[in-house]
């Protein structure tokens, strides 16, 4: 199956198995956003917008097999649970943050992580998927210094040891320090392209979106045969209906759909 994007004049066709979403959770305030921007565009912003739910869409071709990556930028104060339970629920990765001089924003990323944990569960009972959780939890603004640090490296490790899937990095979004290596293990995780990586890849833009369109083989070159980005300025994030059939999907694709014992959103 195949997906069909169109991002100005150029029209790209991704396989629905290279399509993937990444989930940023976590409190309001602790740089989410500025993680995000860091991703799509290499670049930060001084100024404070709240987030009510972003959505962005980047597209790869990583020596010639096309991948799609949706970015979720969620609300920091979540005032739709069950649209946060939806999101959880429709991620393949996810980015926790929180910021090293909070403490409140670092119990609500426990409070996440124990959520998302519980949520895939449900849903791998009803799936028998075997597919693993990648996650990074990320402390942000350690450009900060040690004074007014609230959470010790140590305390936030807890969270991911003995769990191959899951690390954890200290981070700068205002500085970009150890942004890139944060998306760089994480993508590792998931067993993606390392080239999705932001310093792996060659940023391009719409206008030059014909280096997605495929060449008959003898007319490629070396340099042709490498890793490009593209940010989808059109993207929209799908509605709530397509994301409620994609889940339900899931489940009736194992004959494990019953109506007492499935996945609810609430």
């Amino acid at each position: 199956m195949m997906k069909t994007l169109s991002s100005g004049n150029c029209t790209l066709s991704v396989p629905a198995k290279n399509s993937y979403r990444m989930v940023v959770l976590g409190a309001s305030r602790v740089g989410k956003s500025s993680i995000v921007s860091r991703f799509l565009n290499g670049r930060f912003e001084d100024q404070y917008t709240p987030t009510i739910e972003d959505f962005h869409r980047k597209v790869y071709n990583i020596r010639g097999d096309m991948y799609q990556l949706d970015i979720l930028d969620t609300s920091g104060n979540h005032p739709f649970p069950a649209m946060r339970r939806l999101s959880i629920l429709t991620g393949d990765v996810f980015i926790l943050v929180f910021s090293l001089d909070s403490r409140e924003s670092f119990d609500e990323v426990k409070r996440l992580q124990k959520q998302i944990l519980e949520v895939k569960s449900c849903l791998k009972n009803k799936t028998k998927e075997v597919a693993e959780l990648p996650m990074v939890i990320c402390g942000n603004k350690n450009d900060h210094g040690e004074l007014c640090r609230q959470v010790p490296s140590t305390e936030a490790e807890l969270l991911v040891s003995g769990d191959e899937n899951c690390a954890y990095f200290e981070v700068s979004a205002k500085k970009n320090t150890n942004v890139d290596e944060m998306f760089y293990v994480l993508f590792s995780m998931a067993k993606l392209p390392h080239e999705m990586s932001p310093a792996l890849h060659r940023k391009i833009s719409v206008q030059h979106g014909d280096a997605f369109h495929p060449r008959p083989f003898c007319m490629r070159r070396v340099k042709e045969m490498d890793a490009y980005g593209m940010v989808s300025p059109f993207a929209r994030r799908p509605s709530v209906n397509s994301d409620l059939k994609y889940i339900k999907a899931k489940v009736l694709r194992e004959g494990q759909a019953r109506e007492r014992d499935k996945c609810t959103i609430q």
